[in-house]
Parts: C-alpha cells; structure tokens; sequence
C-alpha cells in the first residue's frame, strides 16, 4: 500500500502591517538586511522549506560567520542574501535596496558593482592565466582592458601573489588558487563579500593563511564579509557567528578571540 505524502510545509504569512514595519528595517544601519525571509524548495508535491521567517542584519565592515550542521540553510541563506537565488517569502536590502524590485538583469549589474564572491572550489577558468581571472568580472560588466588589467594585478598583489599573474590554475597550490579566487572577489571594489565555505578544499595550515589574508583585508579596506563555514577555527576568526539548524537562526555571538 503507498504511503501517505507529507503535508505541504506551511510558511507564516505577515499581514500588511508587519510587512510596512520591515520595509522601515534598513534603518538599523545594516548593509545586508534580512526580514520574514523564507524559501521552500518545490518537487512535485513536496515541498521543503530551507529557510523559515529569518531576520539578520549585518552591519557595514563587519565579518559575519555563518554555521550549522549540513542541511541547515546556510548556502541557502548566502544565495538568498545575494540575490542569486529567490526568496518565496520576505525583503532583502543590500546597501538600501530592496532586492524584491529588481529584475535578474539589475540582479546582476547590482551584484557586478556591490559584491564579490569566493567559492570553495575556486571557479577559475582553467584556460586563463591568474590575471585573466581576476579581471574576467570587469571586462563582463564593460570596463576597458587596460584599466582592468591595471586593477586585476593591483589585486593579486594585495592577496600576496603579484608574481603569479602570468600562472594558470593547474600551475597554482590550493592556496595560491584560492587567493587568486579572492583577489577576483575585489578587482570590483565591492561593499560586501560573501564566501561560501572558502577553505573547504584546504589543508588546516592553508586555511589559517587564507583567514588571516581576509582579516587582513577586512581591516585594511573595511569590507563586509559573510562568510558560510563549518570549519570552527573559521568562524572563531569572524567578528561575530550565526549559528542556523533547520532553517532558522538559533544563535548569534561575538566569539572569544574576536
């Protein structure tokens, strides 16, 4: 006999004043702010709520972990904080603008001009020499070569690898490849950097190297990073650690060597 489907996962509708009170929300003086932000994920029937009403704001030039066990949200969130994925429910601001207003192309010009991105698996193209890489984002959004060129090895040079330039990925260590991947985070000089798990695929020894590079440029610039973590040591580095289970936030600390 087949089994009975799960009842569809219910989301909290707000009603129109709760609603008028989180478009007020920016007003807190958070670059990123997060307001009722759900996401249910559709298969068929099923549906499968990834985040449930979460509310998060991080402030300008602070360095923000977020952790949780596997499954809890936490690349969910990222992606909703950065407009790459859509919430089902909620508001974002990034720097005063509401994302629920744009359309995927101003998405992506916003993205291109306020963001960066470090991945855990890098994403270089493998063809490009570092240099390339790294001044791939501002060719795409239009700027000329060799201004991009310019900036691109001003980049690499702040990240510790100005004599790599000339070096393809299968040439570099992980570490080598991850700081070029962070350097490309910056050749746009952006407001906000959000890294998804960025020393999963490096060994302890690299990973303190990486970290202490972002603090450093988190100090030296006044960036804001979010960064999604399960690496303790990580998130014991950051300002302050959002703890996720189940798609909600159950936590938020300042950690004690910070």
């Amino acid at each position: 006999m087949a089994s009975t489907p799960a009842p569809p996962a219910k989301v909290k509708r707000i009603t129109r004043t709760e609603y008028a009170q989180r478009l007020a929300a920016p007003a807190d003086g958070g670059i990123v702010v997060a307001r009722g932000v759900s996401k249910i994920y559709e298969s068929g029937d099923i549906q499968v709520p990834a985040l449930r009403g979460v509310d998060l704001s991080v402030r300008k030039g602070e360095m923000l972990a977020i952790m949780g066990p596997s499954g809890c949200g936490k690349t969910t969130l990222l992606n909703v904080l950065s407009g790459i994925d859509e919430m089902t429910a909620g508001e974002v601001w990034i720097a005063g603008e509401p994302l629920s207003g744009m359309s995927d192309n101003q998405k992506t010009d916003f993205r291109a001009m306020k963001m960066g991105f470090i991945f855990q698996s890098y994403n270089l193209l493998p063809v490009l020499r570092a240099v390339e890489n790294v001044e791939l984002p501002l060719l795409v959004r239009g700027d000329d070569p060799k201004p991009a060129r310019k900036k691109a090895v001003e980049a690499l040079e702040a990240v510790g690898i100005g004599d790599k330039v000339a070096k393809k990925p299968a040439e570099l260590s992980g570490g080598e490849q991850q700081r070029v991947s962070i350097a490309r985070s910056l050749v746009n000089e952006p407001d906000i950097v959000f890294a998804d798990e960025p020393t999963g695929n490096l060994d302890s020894e690299t990973t303190a190297d990486v970290i202490a590079l972002m603090k450093r440029l988190h100090r030296e610039k006044g960036l804001t990073f979010i960064i999604v973590t399960h690496d303790a040591s990580v998130g014991n580095s950051t300002e302050r650690v959002v703890l996720m289970r189940n798609g909600v936030i159950t936590k938020s600390y300042r950690p004690t060597g910070a």
